[in-house]
C-alpha cells in the first residue's frame, strides 16, 4: 500500500506542477505585448498602408511625448544666435568689464555693441532710414561692404583728392581691411540686424573722413562723434568710461581737442550719416564731401602724439635741475 501511495504521488507531481505553472504562457505573452507595443503598433499601421513611407524611428519619434530639457529658439537669419534674456544680460556684464579692461580685444567690443543695441534704439535708427530716400534705398539694396564690393584696386587708382582714395590710403596706413567687420549675430530681428551691421561697416568711413587713427584715443573720439550723431548706446558708454583707462596726456587731448571737435561736427552735421550711401560717392572730392556733411577735419592726432613723444624724450634727456 505504501509503495502504491508513493507511486501515486509521483504520478500526480507533474500534473500538479503543470497546474501551478499554467499562467506562465499568459504572463510571457502580456510582457511581450507591453515591451513590444510600439513595434506591434508600427507593424499594424504598415499593414494598413498608413506609414509605408516612414521609417520605424520616424513613427516612434512622432508618437513620443518626451521633450528636451533645453532648446535654443530658431534662427531668424543665417548668422543669428538667439539668446534668452538672462543670456543677454550676462553677455552685457561680461563684455562691459572685458571692454573696459581689454579694449584692444575686439570680441568684447563686438559683444558690448550688440548687447546694448536694444530694439527701441534700432527701430528709431530704422525709422530715420525709412524717412530718407537714400536710407530707403539702402534698406532695399542691403549692401554688404567688403574689399571685393568696394574694389580696393579701383579706389587706389582714384585721384588723391577723392573720398575713395582717402579711404584707401587710410586703410593702408592703419593696416586694416573692410573684411574684418564681424557680422551681427545676437540681434533677433533680421532687418534691425542689418541696420546695426550697416552702422558697424560704415565706422571706418568716419575714421577716414576725420583722418583719425585706430588707437584708443582715436577710437574714443570717433565713438563720441557716433554717439552724438547716431545715438549709438555703447558709443556713449565708451565716450564716458574709456577715457578713465588711458594716459592723462591722451585724456587731456580728448577733452581739449577731440571732444570739442566731435560736438561741433555733430552740431553742424547736415545729413544723418546712416543715410549716406558711401559706396556711391567714392569718386567725390573729399573736401566737398566734408562741406556737404558739415564735418570739419580735426587736428592730426598722429602728429600731436609725435610732438608729445618728442617733448617727453627731450625732458628725459635733459631733466631740469632740482633746486
Amino acid at each position: 500500500m505504501l509503495a502504491q501511495s508513493r507511486l501515486g504521488k509521483t504520478a500526480l507531481r507533474p500534473l500538479v506542477q503543470s497546474r501551478n505553472l499554467f499562467f506562465l504562457p499568459t504572463l510571457a505573452s502580456a510582457a511581450t505585448g507591453f515591451f513590444l507595443r510600439d513595434s506591434i503598433r508600427l507593424a499594424n499601421s504598415l499593414e494598413d498602408n498608413v506609414n509605408q513611407r516612414k521609417s520605424s524611428n520616424d513613427v516612434i519619434l512622432e508618437e513620443s511625448e518626451i521633450k528636451p530639457y533645453f532648446s535654443r529658439p530658431a534662427k531668424k537669419y543665417p548668422n543669428h544666435i538667439p539668446l534668452y534674456p538672462y543670456e543677454k544680460v550676462a553677455m552685457f556684464v561680461t563684455s562691459a568689464i572685458g571692454a573696459f579692461l581689454h579694449p584692444e580685444k575686439n570680441q568684447y567690443i563686438v559683444a558690448l555693441g550688440e548687447s546694448t543695441a536694444i530694439p527701441p534704439f534700432l527701430k528709431r535708427l530704422r525709422k530715420q532710414m525709412l524717412d530718407d530716400e537714400t536710407g530707403r534705398q539702402i534698406l532695399k539694396d542691403r549692401p554688404n561692404i567688403t574689399s571685393t564690393s568696394l574694389d580696393l584696386d579701383k579706389l587706389a587708382a582714384l585721384p588723391e583728392n577723392t573720398f575713395g582714395r582717402t579711404y584707401y590710403e587710410w586703410l593702408k596706413r592703419e593696416g586694416c581691411s573692410p573684411d574684418t567687420r564681424v557680422p551681427v549675430r545676437f540681434i533677433d530681428d533680421e532687418e534691425l540686424a542689418f541696420v546695426f551691421q550697416r552702422y558697424r561697416q560704415c565706422h571706418d568711413f568716419y575714421h577716414a573722413l576725420a583722418g583719425l587713427p585706430i588707437s584708443r584715443e582715436g577710437e574714443i573720439a570717433v565713438k563720441f562723434f557716433e554717439f552724438l550723431t547716431l545715438g549709438i548706446p555703447f558709443a556713449g558708454m565708451g565716450a564716458v568710461f574709456a577715457p578713465l583707462n588711458i594716459r592723462k596726456s591722451q585724456r587731456d587731448r580728448l577733452l581739449t581737442i577731440y571732444y570739442p571737435w566731435a560736438i561741433s561736427s555733430a552740431a553742424n552735421c547736415k545729413k544723418h550719416l546712416i543715410n549716406v550711401y558711401w559706396e556711391n560717392i567714392m569718386e567725390k572730392d573729399v573736401n566737398e564731401l566734408r562741406d556737404e556733411l558739415g564735418i570739419t577735419l580735426p587736428p592730426d592726432m598722429r602728429e600731436l602724439r609725435r610732438i608729445a613723444r618728442e617733448k617727453r624724450r627731450a625732458l628725459q634727456a635733459n631733466p631740469s635741475p632740482t633746486p
